[in-house]
């Protein structure tokens, strides 16, 4: 590992520590937490030597984060992209446990190379009824990953976090929330418009952590 990525792994780590507050449109909030379904996403980092970014920034340009495409059949969130995730169970020991077995089951991770970092505040979902716990962890050993249940998904891939940092991958995208009008954050990397949940953590992710690099926040796209 570089010393790009160790640096990069520490700040993650601190970033788990201290915590953020996600700044979210008040209608996110707009949540009966007495009937949320708790969930978690494993929000995987790690390098990937084969496919390095060209494009340069605050981080190793062989460091990247793994994403999914949601099938478009799902009931929630069809055809989206997203992390792997999903709802707690009674035999999960901890919210982190229930993040690394949900993306082991639908992506075929070996957890055996997954090192958790910590966790991330709660960040409702309303449309799904959901209080998710974002997981941050670190690829320590690479494993082969797939769309293993193709309910859930059809598609794993990880993207340099360079290309999603790259200003011109950067966008907004104006969408209906609770009947309300909002903006948020999205990145379009290769044809691939990431936005939603996904989108708004790893944007604060990256303020807080201090890899953002100005970007026009004019500039919209069509969900």
């Amino acid at each position: 590992m570089s010393t790009a990525s160790a640096d990069a792994r520490a700040e993650l780590e601190a970033l788990c520590a201290r915590g953020l507050d996600w700044a979210s449109d008040p209608s996110r909030m707009m949540l009966d937490l007495s009937k949320a379904r708790r969930a978690a996403v494993l929000v995987l980092f790690g390098v990937l030597d084969s496919v390095p970014s060209d494009a340069p920034g605050p981080v190793a340009r062989d460091l990247d984060v793994l994403l999914q495409r949601r099938a478009a059949t799902a009931g929630h969130h069809p055809g989206q992209i997203s992390f792997p995730g999903g709802g707690v169970e009674a035999s999960d020991a901890d919210i982190t446990a229930t993040a690394l077995r949900e993306a082991v089951e639908e992506t075929g991770l070996d957890p055996r190379g997954v090192d958790i970092l910590g966790t991330l505040p709660d960040l409702p979902l309303a449309v799904s009824n959901n209080l998710v716990t974002p997981v941050p962890a670190w690829w320590t050993r690479e494993s082969q990953v797939a769309a293993v249940d193709h309910r859930e998904a059809v598609e794993v891939f990880r993207v340099p976090v360079a290309d999603l940092l790259e200003p011109s991958n950067r966008a907004s995208v104006s969408h209906t929330l609770q009947g309300r009008a909002v903006l948020t954050p999205a990145f379009t990397v290769d044809g691939v418009l990431v936005w939603g949940f996904t989108a708004i953590v790893l944007s604060r992710m990256f303020d807080e952590l201090g890899w953002t690099v100005a970007w026009d926040q004019t500039r919209t796209v069509r969900p």
